[in-house]
């Protein structure tokens, strides 16, 4: 991977430049941890309650009164914009009888329970009690919505049930560095799909943290996609809390699983799956290699789509597979390319499902105000990726990968060894998120 992004037409951001992997264990990971109600519990009262964890973008709530509901398990929050323009996170339950308050997305202009009426201001004051004769026992300040921490980073909304969890930035360490040069605060959420896996919320996550399933999965890919050159970076931390981690995965170069192809083969590969319209239309000279040509037919295609300036960027972002991982649920890509953001969460308290989101965050050019995202697109229960057409050449690619997740969660019940094994470099990254989960089930946070 290095080699290829010291030969780049143009300036690599330095975090691509940096290697930093180290061997953290190759003890198996007991499977029980990925479907025992027991372990979800431990998750969600040790971990879920005390973690930092992506809850929307800043362009889902742009205006006052607009809102976002996210939901965990047992919690929900009301991910609201104020009066004011501040971002608050009120728990999603009124206090007189429990009532939910809010479903889904929407604007209001305050906070009202259906059942009965009781109603709070966007701020979260209590405004109104229907019937204020009969409750002389509630006090006002007492009858607060009950709030969780919020923060904001690269335009993503963070919350945190904990009241006492230490600050975003200190949360985030060093990947807030990592990121800065790829901008995702500039972008803004052109697409969203989401939709509930028959597979625990790890294994969904897991599938997506490796290139090493490529090969077998994927093997329309290999033409172009370097799998087993993949670079993976883990980044752990001494004081505690989690650290992050990434891979680099190179296109427009052949798999070390197949004799290489001519750079011409190449590139049509690549074209025939991102820009069909270029298969045939561009030539790779002799003596060069594929990637420049590839990167720089992209750029102009990208900049002419979205707008924005990509003169300057790298060949590696625009077609490299430059993939970052928050602990405990967040894969942000850094890349233009493939603009893709993906989360995983428990769906209710199954440790059987969960909930697949998948985000495309498109750069804007500069002085441009960000739309408002798109709403969520839930794919039913019947439906498999080929019903998001949004999601463009990666709707087969998905479909692939959903094809394996609830055979895995399925094949672990009837699993006669009592753990999983990991490869050492390949699946590292997978290594050293369980190592986070353990410290946190551990109750070490």
């Amino acid at each position: 991977m290095q080699s290829l992004l010291a030969e780049d037409t143009r300036e690599v951001p330095a975090p691509l430049r940096e290697e930093s992997y180290e061997f953290l264990g190759s003890a198996d990971i007991d499977k029980e941890r990925y479907y025992s109600a027991e372990f979800h519990r431990l998750e969600v009262d040790r971990m879920w309650r005390k973690v930092w964890q992506l809850a929307c973008r800043e362009e889902d709530i742009p205006e006052p009164g607009d809102y976002h509901v996210y939901d965990l398990a047992d919690m929900s929050l009301i991910v609201v914009r104020t009066a004011a323009g501040e971002i608050k996170a009120f728990h999603n339950s009124c206090l007189h009888r429990g009532t939910r308050l809010c479903d889904d997305a929407g604007r209001v202009n305050q906070l009202r329970c259906p059942f009965h009426g009781f109603t709070w201001s966007l701020e979260g004051d209590l405004t109104d009690v229907p019937g204020r004769w009969d409750f002389p026992h509630v006090d006002d300040a007492e009858f607060a919505l009950p709030q969780a921490r919020t923060g904001v980073w690269a335009g993503f909304v963070f919350v945190n049930p904990d009241p006492d969890s230490a600050p975003l930035s200190d949360y985030l360490g060093d990947l807030e560095q990592h990121l800065a040069p790829f901008r995702l605060q500039d972008r803004y959420k052109a697409v969203h799909v989401a939709k509930v896996i028959d597979c625990n919320w790890k294994v969904g996550m897991e599938a997506f943290l490796e290139s090493y399933h490529v090969i077998a999965t994927h093997p329309q890919l290999l033409e172009y996609l370097g799998d087993a050159n993949t670079q993976y970076d883990v980044y752990t931390r001494s004081d505690g809390l989690p650290g992050f981690n990434r891979m680099i995965t190179p296109q427009a170069t052949t798999s070390p699983h197949l004799e290489p192809l001519e750079p011409q083969d190449v590139l049509d590969a690549m074209f025939r799956d991102f820009l069909p319209e270029g298969v045939g239309a561009f030539e790779v000279p002799e003596g060069q290699s594929a990637r420049p040509i590839v990167a720089a037919a992209m750029r102009d295609e990208l900049a002419k789509n979205t707008g924005a300036d990509l003169s300057g960027t790298s060949d590696s972002e625009i077609v490299d597979a430059i993939q970052y991982f928050m602990f405990p649920n967040m894969v942000p890509w850094a890349g233009i390319g493939a603009p893709l953001t993906y989360r995983f969460r428990p769906y209710g308290n199954d440790p059987d499902r969960c909930i697949f989101d998948i985000m495309l965050l498109i750069p804007l050019p500069p002085g441009v105000p960000k739309p408002q995202a798109t709403p969520i697109h839930w794919l039913g229960p019947d439906e498999d990726y080929s019903a998001a057409p949004e999601l463009g050449g990666l709707c087969a690619v998905f479909n692939q990968d959903l094809s394996n997740m609830p055979q895995v969660q399925r094949g672990l019940r009837s699993m006669t060894k009592p753990g999983v094994t990991l490869a050492n470099y390949q699946e590292v990254r997978i290594r050293q998120f369980h190592q986070d989960l353990d410290r946190y089930i551990a109750g070490d946070h």
